[in-house]
């Protein structure tokens, strides 16, 4: 009898790049304690874009805190890789919403903290530095101060002093929300091309709808506090994307479908007048 053809092993999925278990958060005030965040569950695949989308003062800022490492969690553990977050991790990118530059440091200097701080090659990091800035159409530049720079392109400079170290994970907390529309636009597109060109998972912050569908592969919306993962929504649309394709019905499906969420939840309401 002819021995049996061995089946093939079964792929065994990537772990989680960030995996969160059970996140609650509580902060304590002056007129006793807020739960900002209860039994979080979420697990985002490497080289994933996921948005986090709810109202203001939904926990969503916390949560990235907690993934950040620069604020405990109060109940529940936080993966990040191989490593269990009970501290700051260096090993991320981390931009706000405002873009926290030195005033007295140049574009390119500011750029060239993570390389000092971290002691790494200057030289080398100088040059990627500078690739940075092209890529996102600051390539002359380099030598201007923060007060010679549109809010736009201070932006792009903290995003590029966020990537200088190639971090594995970038953490975006609203960082095109204090932002004209078409500079929104234009810092959407730049951030989706920096994120093909260096292999990134991304964690961003956003209460705009249509940003969320715009970039991501999932969004995670959250419930008025405490924040609660009330849906996640896989999104399926192809990449590269276009700003076209926000007249796409597929994408105005996903739009509709989200605010149908909110509308849901109370956080959107409309009256007749």
């Amino acid at each position: 009898m002819a021995n049996a053809v061995p089946s093939p092993a079964t792929a065994v999925p990537d772990p989680a790049h960030i995996a969160i278990a059970g996140v609650s958060k509580t902060f304590r005030s002056r007129t006793g304690e807020v739960h900002a965040l209860k039994d979080i569950h979420l697990d985002i695949r490497r080289g994933e874009f996921v948005s986090v989308l709810g109202p203001s003062g939904c926990g969503k800022s916390t949560l990235m805190m907690l993934v950040s490492g620069l604020v405990p969690a109060s109940r529940g553990t936080i993966t990040v890789g191989d490593k269990t977050i009970d501290r700051p991790n260096a090993d991320v990118g981390i931009v706000f919403q405002q873009d926290v530059l030195l005033g007295w440091r140049s574009a390119l200097q500011n750029v060239m903290m993570q390389a000092e701080i971290r002691k790494t090659d200057l030289e080398a990091a100088r040059e990627r530095a500078r690739q940075l800035l092209k890529m996102v159409s600051l390539e002359g530049f380099e030598d201007a101060y923060p007060k010679e720079l549109s809010g736009g392109m201070r932006q792009r400079v903290s995003i590029c002093r966020a990537l200088l170290h190639k971090p594995p994970l970038l953490l975006m907390d609203e960082p095109f929300g204090a932002l004209d529309a078409m500079t929104r636009d234009q810092l959407q597109l730049d951030l989706m091309r920096l994120c093909a060109d260096n292999e990134m998972t991304v964690f961003f912050i956003t209460h705009s709808i249509t940003e969320a569908v715009f970039l991501s592969d999932r969004v995670v919306v959250m419930s008025p506090r405490p924040g609660r993962i009330e849906r996640i929504l896989e999104i399926d649309l192809p990449r590269p994307r276009r700003l076209a394709m926000r007249e796409d019905t597929k994408f105005t499906h996903y739009t509709r479908e989200l605010t149908d969420i909110f509308r849901g939840l109370g956080v959107l309401r409309e009256e007749e007048v």
